[in-house]
C-alpha cells in the first residue's frame, strides 16, 4: 500500500484528451531533513545526490514519452521561476515506487508525478541466492516506465535506490547493469544503515514536539529497519541525529512467507514466524537504549509499511485504500490487537477479498503481522503511529534540503 499514487500525465494543447481517472487534492509532505551521522562512502554521497543519470536507450526498448504541458502553453500563468524538480526511486525486494516532487513552503513538498507496481523482485531468492528471471523480467519493465517519467521531466537532482534484493543476491549487480541498458536508469545499492536512516527521513514530521522516545521501524520485502530515537535532551531539527540504536533485520515480508509459507497460515505456523524473528530480535544488542522511556505516556511506536498500512485499512473498515485517511492514523494496543487476530483468523481467499489487502498481498500480509508482533513484545507501546511514506520520502527531504531549496523564510527557491 505504501505510496501507491495514480500516475498523472497530460496531453498537449490542441490533441485529443484520453480520459483518466485522477485522485482528488494534493500530496503534500512535511519535510524533516534528518540524517544521522553520515557513513556513507564518497561513490554513496556525493555522486549518489547528483543529478539523475538517465542512459539513452533504444526507441524500441521504451514506452512513447507523453510531454509534460509547459507554463507558456497556456495551462497556467508561468511563476517569476520555475521550481526545482526532485526525484526518488525505491526498488525493493516487493516494490518499484517512484516520486517526483517539487518543494513547496516552509520546507515541504508536492508530489507532482508518482509510480508504484509490485514486481517480487525477490521471490525465490531465499532458497536459490540469486533473482529470477521472470521477477527481473518484471522489475525491467517497471523501470522502464520510471525511466519514461523522469526523462519526460526536467530533473534538478534525483536518487535512484535499490535496497535488499539487489543486496543479498549474486547477480545484484549484474542485474543493475541490465537495468543500466534497458531502462537507461542507473541505479545505487545503499546499506542497511543508509536505509534505516532515509526511513527515518521520511517519517519525521509525525513525530510530534511533546515525543521523548520512538521506536520506528520499516518491515520490507527482504530486511526490517528499526531505530530508536530519544528526544528527552535538546532537540535538533535533523531527528535522525536522535537515533541512539539501530539494526537491520535480514527478514521481510517475502522472505519470511517463503520459509514459513503465506497462503495457508494456521496459528501455530504464524507463532513459529513470530517465534523467529523474536529470535533475531534477541541478538540486537541496542534493543534496551529505551528501556526508561518505556512507561512512558510519550513514547510510541511509527511504522512504515505495506503491513502497518494494511492492518490500519482495516481497522477503518476502508471499502477502498485511502492513504490520506491511513498516513498519520494512531492506533492503540487493543485496536492493533484485534485487528492481527481478525487476519490471523482469515483464511486466504478472506485475504484477498478485503480491499486493503488484495491477491498481491494476501500471501505475505500474515509475515508481516509476525514480525510486527516480535517488535511489539520487544517494545510494548500504548500507541502506534501509522506512516504511509517512507524511502522516497526520506530521499526527497535529503536532496532539496541538501540543494538548498527552501530558504530561511520557508519559501521555496527555484
Amino acid at each position: 500500500m505504501n505510496g501507491q499514487a495514480g500516475d498523472a500525465t497530460h496531453n498537449q494543447k490542441g490533441k485529443p484528451k484520453k480520459r483518466r481517472k485522477r485522485r482528488r487534492g494534493r500530496k503534500v509532505f512535511a519535510r524533516d531533513d534528518a540524517r544521522p551521522g553520515d557513513n556513507r562512502s564518497p561513490a554513496q554521497g556525493k555522486a549518489a545526490v547528483a543529478a539523475v543519470e538517465l542512459k539513452p536507450v533504444a526507441a524500441a526498448a521504451i514506452s512513447p514519452v507523453v510531454p509534460i504541458p509547459r507554463p507558456e502553453q497556456g495551462h497556467r500563468r508561468p511563476p517569476v521561476h520555475e521550481l526545482p524538480v526532485f526525484a526518488a526511486l525505491d526498488l525493493g525486494t516487493n516494490n518499484c515506487r517512484l516520486l517526483v516532487a517539487v518543494p513547496t513552503r516552509h520546507g515541504q513538498f508536492r508530489v507532482i508525478d508518482a509510480f508504484s507496481r509490485i514486481v517480487r523482485l525477490g521471490e525465490g531468492l531465499t532458497a536459490n541466492g540469486r533473482l529470477g528471471q521472470p521477477a527481473m523480467d518484471r522489475a525491467v519493465e517497471a523501470l522502464k516506465v520510471c525511466g519514461d517519467k523522469l526523462r519526460g521531466r526536467k530533473i534538478r537532482k534525483a536518487r535512484l535506490i535499490a535496497t535488499e534484493a539487489c543486496r543479498t543476491a549474486e547477480n545484484g549487480v549484474e542485474f543493475l547493469d541490465r537495468v543500466e541498458r534497458e531502462a537507461g536508469l542507473k541505479l545505487e545499492i545503499i546499506d542497511r544503515q543508509t536505509e534505516a536512516r532515509l526511513a527515518v527521513s521520511g517519517c519525521g514530521s509525525l513525530v510530534e514536539r511533546d515525543t521523548q522516545g520512538v521506536v520506528l521501524f520499516d518491515i520490507g520485502g527482504g530486511s526490517s529497519e528499526i531505530a530508536l530515537i530519544d528526544l528527552t535532551g535538546r532537540r535538533s531539527p535533523r531527528l535522525a541525529n536522535h537515533i541512539v540504536s539501530w539494526t537491520s533485520l535480514p527478514v521481510g515480508v517475502v522472505s519470511l512467507a517463503e520459509r514459513f509459507g503465506g497462503r495457508t497460515v494456521t496459528r501455530e505456523i504464524f507463532t513459529a514466524m513470530v517465534d523467529d524473528v523474536a529470535g533475531r530480535l534477541a541478538a540486537f544488542d541496542g534493543r534496551d537504549r529505551l528501556s526508561h522511556l518505556k512507561a512512558s505516556p510519550n513514547f510510541h511506536l511509527l511504522g512504515t509499511s505495506g503491513t502497518v498500512t494494511t492492518l490500519a485499512g482495516v481497522h477503518l473498515d476502508l471499502e477502498r485504500y485511502d492513504r490520506r485517511r491511513v498516513d498519520g492514523l494512531w492506533m492503540d494496543r487493543d485496536s492493533v490487537d484485534r485487528m492481527v487476530e481478525r487476519l490471523v483468523g482469515w483464511d486466504f481467499q478472506q485475504r484477498c477479498a478485503n480491499p486493503c489487502i488484495g491477491a498481491d498481498r494476501a500471501d505475505l500480509v500474515l509475515a508481516g503481522c509476525a514480525i510486527l508482533e516480535a517488535i511489539r513484545a520487544v517494545w510494548p507501546s500504548e500507541r502506534l503511529r501509522v506512516a504511509d511514506r517512507g524511502l522516497r520520502e526520506g530521499i526527497l527531504s535529503e536532496l532539496m534540503a541538501d540543494d538548498g531549496a527552501w530558504r530561511n523564510d520557508g519559501r521555496a527557491r527555484a
